[in-house]
Parts: C-alpha cells; sequence; structure tokens
C-alpha cells in the first residue's frame, strides 16, 4: 500500500472480504457486467463459469455462467484480472452476460450465494484507493467523470485521474515537511545545528502560501465544470424571456403567450457552451400590481437574479421602455449582465433611447436564429470559456478547497509569529497543522469519516 493510510483503513481492507455487484445501469442492455472482487474472487470463478478453456489474466474467455447449484444460467464471457494488476488492487473477476435485468440479477445472486458479499457504494474504488492504486483526488475524479454532463466536465475529470492534482500537492506538503525537519534538527542539536534564518523561512512560507493561494482560485473552475455557471433571464412580461429560454435550447421547454403573467414560476433547463453546462434559468416577468400569485413568482425571480452568476436582462426594444424597465437596468447595472433589447423586427424605438450605460446593449430577436447565436457568444464571452484551461490540475471538490484554505491559514499564523519576533520553535505547530491538511487533501492522513463521505457519491458497482 502505498502512502500512510488510516490504521482503521488497513484493519478493514485486512479482512479482505470479496464483494460483488452489478457494473452496468440498472435496465436492459446489450450487455450486463458482474464484477466481483477479493480473495475469495478466485474460487467463485471456479463455481459460477464453466469453460473448455482455463482463465488467463486479461484475456476473455468464453463459457456458461453457472448458478450456486452448477445450473446454466446464461452464456457469457469472463475477464480475470489477478492481483496486483487489476482495478483495486485484489484479484478481480468480470463476468459478461446478456443484458436481461433477470440474467444479471440472477447471476449476482448466484455469485452471492458462492460467498461474495454486496459491494456498497463506491467500494471498489475505495479498495483501489486503500490499496495505493489511485490517490484521493483521482478516486474523486472517478465519480466526476461518471457524472459528468457536458465534454468539458469529463475532460476536467480525466485530467484529475491522471495525478496531476496529487504531484502538485505532494510538492508544496514535501515543502512544508523539509522546513519542519530544519526546525527539529534545529531543537534536537541547538548546539550543533544552527538556526534558520528567520528571513529566509519567512520567504519559503510566503511562497508555499501563495501556491496554495492560487490553487485555492482554481477551486471556482472545479465549480465551473461540476457545477455550471447559472444564468437567469430577467425582464417585464411579454418582453420574450421564454422565447429566448426555447431558442437557446432548441425545444419548446416554456409556453409562450402574448398574455402577460403566462410564466408564474421559474424554469430551469441546461446547455452545453463549449464544453462548459450552463445552467439556464427563465423567470416570471417583473412587474407592479401582481396578483398574490404572480407576486409569489416574482418574489422567486428576485432570488435567482440575486443567485445568478450572469443576468440576461430581457426588455422590449421595440417601443420607448416604460419606467418598471428602467428600474430594472438601473438596479442590474452593478453586476455581471447582458442586456438585450428585443423585438427589432418589430421596432428599435426603446434601443435608440438607451442610456450610456446600456451602450454594449444587443438589439436582437430571439425568432432570428442568427441573434440567438450572438447571445451565446455573449455568454461565453462572459465566463471567458476560451480562458478556462479545464486539463490543469484544479481542486475540484469543496473538500479540496477546505484542505487548502486550512493550510493556508496555518501558514500565515506561521508568518505573522515570525513577523512578531516570536521564537522560531513557536512556528512549529502551524507547520504541522498545514501538513496535515494537505495530506487530508492528497489522502494520505485521511479518517474513516471523510472517506464514508467521499465514496457515499459512488454509485454500487464502482
Amino acid at each position: 500500500m502505498r502512502g500512510r493510510r488510516t490504521g482503521t483503513a488497513g484493519r478493514r481492507l485486512s479482512q479482505i472480504e470479496t464483494i460483488a455487484a452489478i457494473a452496468t445501469p440498472p435496465g436492459r442492455g446489450a450487455v450486463a457486467i458482474i464484477r466481483i472482487s477479493g480473495e475469495g474472487t478466485r474460487d467463485i470463478a471456479a463455481r459460477v463459469f464453466r469453460s473448455e478453456q482455463e482463465l488467463q489474466a486479461r484475456l476473455a474467455t468464453l463459457g456458461d455462467i453457472l448458478d450456486e447449484r452448477g445450473s446454466p444460467l446464461d452464456r457469457g464471457l469472463a475477464l480475470f484480472f489477478p492481483a496486483p494488476h487489476s482495478y483495486t488492487g485484489e484479484d478481480v473477476l468480470e463476468l459478461h452476460v446478456h443484458g436481461s435485468p433477470v440474467v444479471a440479477r440472477e447471476t449476482l445472486t448466484s455469485v452471492l450465494a458462492c460467498g461474495a458479499r454486496l459491494a456498497t457504494p463506491g467500494e471498489f474504488t475505495r479498495r483501489a484507493f486503500l490499496r495505493g492504486k489511485i490517490d484521493l483526488s483521482a478516486a474523486e475524479a472517478v465519480a466526476d467523470l461518471i457524472e459528468a454532463e457536458t465534454r468539458g466536465a469529463a475532460r476536467a475529470a480525466r485530467a484529475q485521474l491522471a495525478g496531476g492534482l496529487q504531484t502538485e500537492v505532494a510538492s508544496v506538503r514535501a515543502h512544508v515537511g523539509t522546513i519542519l525537519e530544519e526546525l527539529a534538527a534545529t531543537l534536537d542539536f541547538p548546539d550543533e545545528v544552527i538556526e534558520p534564518p528567520r528571513e529566509r523561512l519567512r520567504g519559503e512560507i510566503e511562497g508555499i502560501w501563495g501556491h496554495l493561494y492560487a490553487m485555492a482560485r482554481s477551486w471556482e473552475i472545479g465549480r465551473l465544470v461540476r457545477e455550471g455557471p447559472s444564468v437567469a433571464i430577467v425582464g417585464p412580461p411579454n418582453a420574450g424571456k421564454s422565447s429566448l429560454l426555447n431558442a437557446m435550447l432548441g425545444d419548446e421547454r416554456a409556453l409562450v403567450s402574448e398574455q402577460a403573467g403566462t410564466t408564474r414560476d421559474t424554469i430551469e433547463e441546461s446547455f452545453g457552451l463549449d464544453g462548459l453546462r450552463v445552467r439556464l434559468i427563465d423567470t416570471a416577468g417583473i412587474r407592479e400590481h401582481a396578483d398574490q400569485l404572480e407576486a409569489a413568482g416574482i418574489a422567486r425571480t428576485e432570488r435567482a437574479l440575486q443567485d445568478a452568476r450572469l443576468a440576461l436582462v430581457v426588455v422590449d426594444g421595440s417601443r420607448r421602455l416604460e419606467a418598471g424597465e428602467l428600474v430594472l437596468l438601473g438596479r442590474t447595472r452593478g453586476r455581471r449582465r447582458i442586456v438585450i433589447f428585443n423585438k427589432r423586427d418589430a421596432g428599435t424605438a426603446g434601443y435608440d433611447a438607451r442610456e450610456p450605460e446600456e451602450d454594449d446593449a444587443l438589439l436582437v430577436s430571439v425568432l432570428d436564429p442568427g441573434d440567438v447565436a450572438r447571445i451565446r457568444e455573449a455568454i461565453r464571452r462572459a465566463f471567458d470559456v476560451e480562458d478556462v484551461d479545464l486539463e490543469r490540475p484544479h481542486l475540484a471538490t469543496a473538500r479540496q478547497a477546505d484542505c487548502a484554505l486550512a493550510a493556508q491559514r496555518a501558514l500565515m499564523s506561521a508568518v505573522q509569529t515570525l513577523e512578531a519576533g516570536e521564537p522560531i520553535d513557536l512556528i512549529t505547530p502551524d507547520l504541522v497543522e498545514a501538513y496535515g491538511a494537505l495530506g487530508e487533501l492528497t489522502g494520505d492522513a485521511v479518517t474513516e469519516a471523510i472517506l464514508d463521505g467521499i465514496f457515499a457519491r459512488f454509485c454500487i458497482g464502482k
């Protein structure tokens, strides 16, 4: 096993129970896969798979899939991966059967009857981590890759799987460890080892802090990729907000009517934009004198506007703007937004009379595909999509960001101790704390509770 894992985790592994699960999604398909891992894999294989050929490592073998009494269930393939050259580091067997839910379920039942137990969510990947096959950030990336809904999210997860973040954090942690060793030598042998210069120590710690600061900022990239930026479409009734939503999605998702106040609630959908998943939120029209139900919808609009990373402020540009529209434009000037004067095909009076603060507004008709493409391009520029390097190592989860911030705080405390002229040995606890936080990030010093939280995200069979 690589690195220092938790003692509790090690004791659990020492039991080496054999686990099994269906690794393919529920429902009918061409093929279903039952995955088995653990010490009893070879014995179970001998009972549930029969072939004229012996199983060979990493080669598909055709044969009969049997129940626990030796009766055939199906004819399929077996793939054997002997330890330690497998995903989990243990003996692993995959049974590929026809994709009937009944066949897959009966095969799993047979495997369980022969001595395996049902795997818990993410247990195969958890074993891979505990046996040092992958680091913790890579294990988290496995879940991200499975959940990826866009090409960008998949690219980012693959980059994390390659271990870039682990390498970067391990380098920073090693630097902290080197400083700790130097301080320990000074304390243990004060007559033989000279105390390190205070200014040099301060410079080194500030350098590490700066590295972590840049890393913490990368959490924003992780959030963009994982969650997708939210974009709220706001404006008065009948400005064309729902028509814009439908045009962006290429689907009649929202009802469109000439009657004001048709949209009473928020509607959230998403679309892909250069590899990012953008969450688009259509909202109720903002106006005064709304009835009780419409007022409730307007309250949700205000919340959506407050929470969104970008607002698409849509007004009717074919006529002079009314007081409520001018108020809305005025109070959104201090935030990230794109102003859209819609209905150019019916006139441009409102656009022509716009204030200087709306000089960069778009004059469009959301019924024109070319204009819709201009709006998409404006959104792309607003998020600097091209500047997001999805393959650069970055913090992908809140847990990783918390660890990096904890290490930063500890390092800053050490710097302040040095600046205050306190004895150098007083920075040791802060450096130990930073070292521990970075170890928690990589998984070298992680608790069972943290592992439980991480692998709860996984599906059974992965």
